[in-house]
């Protein structure tokens, strides 16, 4: 796995919590707020390669959005022909220099030169947090602030909202589901939804905290997703689950395949979302195991 010039192909996974954050890709000079690959990019070079440290992220993430598991490919070569990191050492390493940062490596392992951290990957979850009976902002548990949907009102039409992400599952056109931006044009609307569930979710405060909030997940996973889809799709559901849109709405929303069909306002805010997974095809695992964010 060492190439011609000495240098090696690590695929890292990393968490972070995005709030502060302009997202995870990285932030031009001229712009204060940086994005996380700022400070990866930063980290690996504080191990003074003899390389250009440039790192190739598996899967974008915007302001606000978190990850338990995205991950990223980078190619390093050390001074002085020096052998490569092992896999535990370059972890500990990077979380060194990232340090006090809300970003942490927690595995990387060595690839081909050819591996790609976004092409390669088979599918992405996310997963969304809702917590109803939020009143105030100032009703949501320290522990869980920027890190959920604070809903207003407690009970929400569950069975409802599952038949409406039922229609969601499966091979469709989504530009109704998708924020215009630059890529637009270059991105094929046609994906394929693996899953769109609704389960009860779980939180430290509930032993502890003695309010009535009760937390949600909407879980999504696809090999990959438009810009901005799993937030729309998340307000779409959570409108039903309000009585705001009817599951015939949703369905009538997907087969529109226009994204000046969706409704203003109905996006849901960044806070709430974690990309939790990438996964990798098993031949392209460490030891024969299929890499994923746990």
């Amino acid at each position: 796995m060492i190439m011609n010039n000495g240098s090696v192909r690590y695929l890292i996974f990393f968490q972070y919590l995005g709030t502060k954050y302009s997202g995870v890709m990285k932030a031009p000079p001229h712009q204060a707020v940086k994005g996380v690959q700022n400070y990866l990019e930063d980290a690996v070079r504080s191990l003074k390669p003899v390389n250009e440290v440039s790192l190739s992220i598996s899967s974008r993430t915007d302001t606000g959005v978190h990850a338990l598991g995205n991950s990223a490919h980078f190619d390093l070569q050390r001074q002085n022909g020096k052998p490569p990191f092992a896999e535990e050492v370059l972890v500990d390493a990077l979380n060194f220099h990232l340090r006090p940062e809300p970003i942490r490596i927690t595995r990387a392992y060595r690839v081909p030169g050819g591996f790609h951290a976004r092409f390669r990957a088979v599918s992405r979850t996310y997963v969304y947090r809702l917590a109803t009976g939020i009143t105030h902002h100032s009703c949501t548990p320290l522990t869980d602030a920027n890190l959920c949907w604070g809903l207003r009102h407690i009970d929400l039409d569950v069975g409802a909202m599952r038949d409406a992400a039922a229609l969601l599952v499966g091979t469709h056109n989504f530009s109704s589901f998708r924020a215009l931006n630059s890529e637009t044009p270059f991105k094929d609307p046609v994906k394929t939804l693996e899953k769109a569930s609704l389960e009860l979710g779980d939180a430290f405060v509930h032993k502890h905290f003695h309010r009535d909030i009760q937390f949600w997940e909407l879980t999504f996973k696809s090999r990959s997703f438009l810009y901005k889809q799993v937030r729309r799709m998340t307000g779409a559901l959570v409108a039903v689950g309000q009585g705001q849109m009817s599951v015939s709405g949703v369905k009538e929303l997907l087969e529109a395949q226009d994204s000046q069909a969706y409704p203003h306002n109905l996006t849901s805010p960044p806070e709430g979302l974690f990309l939790t997974r990438v996964e990798y095809h098993q031949s392209e695992g460490q030891r024969g195991r299929s890499k994923g964010s746990q």
